[in-house]
């Protein structure tokens, strides 16, 4: 089979295991980015997928009609009506990642366009996408999370750290003074 009639003809149980796939991205990312990507070169698109690997998440490339099955029944099924042309799948657990990838790599390169995606069952236009970037990552708010937790410590033990400094160099001086 040439490399033509190989692209074009998935057999059927290829095709229900790439349903099957799509059906786990779109029931387990914590965001679900749709993208066109007409345009992209071989290394731009290899470049997406490593920003997102080092991010956590994935890149998928699938046909729009396997993707419309694989939607079926899901909770964000309405974003099937952005299966139009040449589109690529960017997801992440975590619930902003590919978000951020996305746009961050749309920004660098115009031939990647955000046209919509998901967070849960909450269905995202491309403005809603660039809002979700936005937004801090899982990783950012524990980092923040954890300083809040520190900080009233770190703040709590300078004050109590400093007023017996202070008190102990007051009753110094005092002696001082008595003495002579």
């Amino acid at each position: 089979m040439t490399h033509k009639n190989w692209s074009k003809a998935l057999r059927r149980d290829q095709k229900e295991i790439v349903v099957s796939e799509l059906e786990k991205v779109f029931s387990d990312s914590g965001v679900v980015v749709i993208a066109e990507y007409t345009g992209l070169t071989v290394s731009e698109m290899s470049e997406l997928r490593l920003k997102m690997s080092n991010s956590g998440g994935k890149v998928r490339v699938a046909k729009n009609r396997l993707a419309k099955i694989a939607l079926n029944g899901k909770p964000n099924k309405e974003i099937e009506k952005f299966l139009i042309g040449q589109t690529v799948l960017l997801f992440s657990d975590d619930p902003v990642a590919a978000a951020k990838v996305a746009r961050e790599y749309s920004d660098e390169n115009e031939k990647l366009k955000i046209i919509g995606g998901s967070m849960g069952s909450e269905i995202l236009d491309a403005n809603g996408v660039d809002a979700v970037s936005k937004m801090p990552s899982r990783d950012e708010l524990i980092s923040s999370i954890i300083a809040a937790i520190i900080s009233p410590a770190s703040n709590l033990a300078a004050a109590l750290d400093g007023p017996g400094a202070s008190l102990s160099g007051s009753i110094a001086g005092i002696e001082d003074q008595k003495a002579a």
